[in-house]
């Protein structure tokens, strides 16, 4: 008996790449229901060979439902979580509404996947930040080893993480470019096209935006609060595939060649450090695939026990689509729920 999982937020980039991840895992479903709001009903999505007519969440009884897969943005999750959980129904959210809730476990399966535990308090499991996502994968197997004190990271992040029409945006810039049209921001700050824009989400009284906060707050809760991080992220023109350049001070010695060895044999992890012309992974060649790629990896010899990595991965997939179905792979694995139809 498969179980029945929802996904909301269906039409939009995250929602899409969900139906696409749940196919090709062969995910345990006997149904799988696309949801968004009341503009998009109607509209077909695929799902592997079929397609799925898109229903209005509004209208949706989650009582028979066993997982629902919410990417459908913060003000969405905040009100519909706590209900769709009453119901009985377990919410994987990639949205930031409940990932800094102490009741909502954040999780990473490759990270903390044992902390999963806690999501019987309100049926909510947070799944963090895209950045975060592949920076904790990468940082998990080191601190293990030696024990990280301090992190200082660089996020080169696409476009595609501030959704269609941020995409939409830079294709349209682009072309007017060599086109010779006029440039109008919208949904960027600054143009996009052949610029880089050190500036993602709200600026707080700090000076820090939320971005980089959440990159700080979701390392913290999901690795060791004990850790410290500071962050500069920065919009770059690539439609898919986030970068970042890393800088760790451990408390405990590490070479570059352990580094290497034991990032090679950690989960969700793919060593690509030839040191050579191409011998490096970029974002355009992160597309599609769900490793979390790491790079250039070196010791840094102005500081004790240091060492720098690029760590690359696919935003839409191991930053949202695929960390949340591989939370739902670890809720069924572990035996943590079972079909409601076969309790029926």
């Amino acid at each position: 008996m498969g179980f029945k999982i929802a996904i909301a937020g269906a039409t939009g980039n995250v929602g899409r790449e969900m139906l696409d991840i749940l196919a090709e895992r062969g995910f345990p479903a006997d149904e799988v229901v696309a949801l968004a709001s009341r503009r998009s009903q109607g509209t077909e999505v695929s799902f592997g060979d079929r397609t799925l007519k898109v229903q209005t969440m509004e209208n949706y009884d989650f009582s028979d439902t066993d997982i629902c897969l919410m990417s459908a943005g913060g003000t969405i999750a905040k009100e519909w979580a706590p209900k769709i959980g009453a119901k009985g129904c377990v919410v994987i959210d990639n949205s930031s509404a409940w990932r800094y809730d102490s009741d909502v476990p954040l999780i990473v399966p490759e990270v903390n996947a044992d902390a999963i535990t806690g999501f019987s308090k309100r049926n909510i499991i947070a799944n963090p930040n895209c950045s975060t996502a592949q920076l904790v994968v990468a940082l998990k197997p080191l601190h293990d080893f030696a024990k990280i004190k301090r992190v200082v990271v660089s996020t080169y992040q696409s476009v595609s993480g501030g959704g269609k029409d941020a995409m939409e945006e830079l294709f349209n810039q682009t072309r007017a470019v060599f086109v010779n049209d006029p440039i109008e921001p919208n949904k960027f700050t600054k143009r996009i096209a052949f610029n880089v824009i050190p500036h993602i989400d709200v600026f707080m009284e700090d000076g820090y935006t939320k971005e980089e906060w959440k990159v700080l707050a979701e390392t913290k809760k999901i690795l060791d609060p004990a850790i410290k991080v500071t962050c500069t992220a920065v919009r770059v023109p690539v439609f898919i595939g986030h970068a970042e350049s890393v800088n760790i001070e451990f408390e405990n010695e590490i070479s570059a060649d352990e580094a290497r060895n034991i990032l090679r044999e950690a989960p969700g992890c793919l060593v690509i450090d030839k040191q050579e012309d191409g011998g490096y992974m970029t974002p355009y060649e992160s597309a599609g695939e769900d490793a979390t790629y790491i790079s250039r990896i070196r010791e840094d010899a102005t500081v004790e026990n240091g060492l720098n990595l690029w760590v690359v991965a696919d935003n839409l997939r191991k930053g949202a689509a695929l960390n949340t179905v591989q939370i739902a792979e670890v809720l069924i694995n572990r035996g943590l729920i079972t079909p409601k139809k076969a309790a029926a």
